[in-house]
């Protein structure tokens, strides 16, 4: 090396040395930068909330949500995947306020800035809730079941009370209370069930189903403590709501306190502000029952004489009816009776009267050959003691005695014999047995 400074300097004719040559520029793809431009976004910018009046909202078959929060001078694209979108009470309307919280980010093959949302309220606290509600309640109200005309009472003295809630919550608790308080004879059947969070609404319709089906609840009360607006809506959906109304046992809706009115509320036979008080609309108060049933003898004595005395009346009008009936209708038998008997005394008496002429001709020439008839004429008959009839000479010998029959009377007497043959007769007298006997 060379002791001259400027030999080392500018080299051995004393030039400048040539510069360096200048390194080649990265050239970025645009995937690069898309990818660039996100991780700086997601690393650099936390999660924030952006309010915004919607526009676009769509919701895919898989219950994704895509939409766009829009102001007077910007947009910004919003992607809700549906684990998150099944969250939502409905969907909301379009141009409706907005704010959503979520996390910034750029879609790759677009180059898209967007924001990938986890939660979505509508300004005013409970604007989707509200939409939500007034959505199914116009729905029910157009199918009727809303209709009050359609609410059944609730039974005066039920003996079996049904329960659908939680079977660890306060209203579960105050119930049993209310209900062991006023009236201790009655039997209840609880249905448990999940009163909040994803699938409680349909899960407090199967416990309802299940519990109606089975024809033992005289009322059934449904219900849960208070809270906010979500933990209350599952009784704002329409599985529970189609239950309720379907159910062929009266139900008695009791959900949170008395400002909170959920659907249920309004298709249920009975609205109650608490569940303690819905305990209390479906039982009657032990001192009212006693008062009630001292009562009871008299009005059941006054009941059944009123009773008996209408049935009296009916039946002396019935009977009226058909003494009247059978009176009309048994004249003309009546008439048609008299006629015969009147044709039959009639006949009957000239039958009489044919028969008594024929049986006194017969009688009297009965009597005109009778033997007493010959003994009327003057003639007379003689017998022996026997009753053998003497009619010859030789059966009255001298001293022989014999009975002689007179028309009034008998008499003893003897025979002398045969009288002299020169003794004038007279007529021989008939035979009186030849008579009968003719």
């Amino acid at each position: 090396m060379s002791d001259d400074p400027s030999l080392d300097l500018f080299g051995a004719a004393g030039e400048p040395p040539s510069p360096p040559p200048a390194p080649e520029p990265r050239v970025w793809t645009v995937s690069q930068v898309n990818r660039a431009v996100r991780s700086l976004l997601e690393s650099a910018v936390d999660a924030l909330w952006v309010a915004g009046e919607v526009t676009n909202w769509t919701r895919s078959r898989q219950g994704h949500c895509y939409f766009t929060l829009k102001d007077d001078r910007a947009q910004l694209r919003c992607v809700l995947f549906a684990r998150d979108a099944a969250h939502l009470p409905t969907d909301p309307q379009e141009g409706m306020r907005l704010r959503v919280f979520g996390s910034l980010t750029l879609y790759e093959p677009r180059g898209d800035c967007q924001i990938l949302v986890r939660r979505v309220e509508a300004e005013g606290g409970e604007g989707l809730w509200r939409l939500a509600f007034e959505r199914l309640r116009s729905t029910l109200e157009a199918e009727g079941l809303l209709d009050p005309a359609r609410k059944r009472r609730l039974p005066r003295f039920p003996a079996t009370v049904g329960v659908v809630t939680s079977p660890t919550g306060a209203a579960l608790h105050d119930i049993l209370h209310v209900l062991r308080r006023r009236a201790p004879w009655v039997r209840v059947l609880v249905a448990p069930a999940r009163v909040q969070g994803e699938g409680a609404s349909a899960d407090v319709a199967a416990a309802l189903g299940r519990l109606d089906a089975t024809g033992l609840a005289d009322v059934i009360i449904v219900g849960r403590g208070g809270g906010s607006v979500e933990d209350l809506w599952a009784f704002n959906e329409e599985p529970l709501a189609r239950a309720i109304a379907a159910s062929a046992t009266p139900v008695v809706s009791a959900v949170g306190h008395e400002v909170d009115v959920t659907i249920s509320d309004l298709v249920a036979d009975l609205r109650a502000p608490t569940p303690s008080a819905a305990a209390e609309a479906v039982t009657p108060d032990r001192a009212a029952v006693l008062e009630q049933l001292q009562g009871v003898p008299e009005r059941l004595a006054r009941g059944l004489r009123g009773t008996l005395e209408r049935r009296r009346l009916r039946l002396d009008r019935a009977l009226g009816r058909v003494a009247r009936s059978l009176e009309r209708r048994l004249v003309a038998p009546r008439q048609q009776v008299d006629l015969a008997a009147g044709r039959l005394e009639r006949g009957l008496t000239r039958l009489v009267e044919r028969r008594r002429t024929t049986l006194a001709a017969a009688a009297g020439r009965l009597h005109a050959l009778s033997p007493l008839a010959v003994l009327d004429r003057g003639y007379s008959l003689a017998r022996t003691r026997e009753g053998k009839v003497l009619r010859r000479v030789e059966e009255l010998p001298a001293g022989r005695t014999f009975l002689l029959r007179v028309v009034d009377g008998t008499v003893a007497c003897a025979s002398s014999g045969p009288a002299d043959a020169t003794t004038p007769r007279g007529p021989t007298p008939p035979d009186p047995l030849a008579a009968e006997g003719a």
